[in-house]
């Protein structure tokens, strides 16, 4: 007789480790530990998909050399830009500071 319960979620990655990282069957884990299939199947899909999204996000932040050179070149002109920009006040300041002869 099967106990339908609820499984703790270091029980539920425990069991998913086995089949996705050391390659049991889901079949032999099925019948070894009383879990149905489905259960299992639903459990397997989640963690594969968790592995997915961790993989996406590691990579969307890891920056190729063409990336980080493009980056660089943009933040430099930004702020050549901003240094003339500051250069260009104070002439301005200096001018209409200046009294008038």
């Amino acid at each position: 007789m099967r106990k339908y319960g609820k499984y703790s979620a270091e029980f539920k990655e425990f069991v998913t480790k086995q089949i996705v990282l050391d390659g049991h069957k889901m079949t032999d884990v099925c019948q070894r530990l009383d879990i149905p299939y489905d259960t299992l199947q639903k459990w397997v899909s989640a963690y594969r998909k968790k592995q997915k999204e961790a993989e996406k996000s590691a990579r969307s932040q890891l920056l190729t050399a063409t990336e980080y050179k493009e980056m660089y070149e943009a933040e430099r002109k930004n702020h050549l830009e901003l240094q003339e920009e500051v250069e260009i006040l104070k002439k301005a300041m200096h001018i209409f500071t200046q009294e008038k002869k």
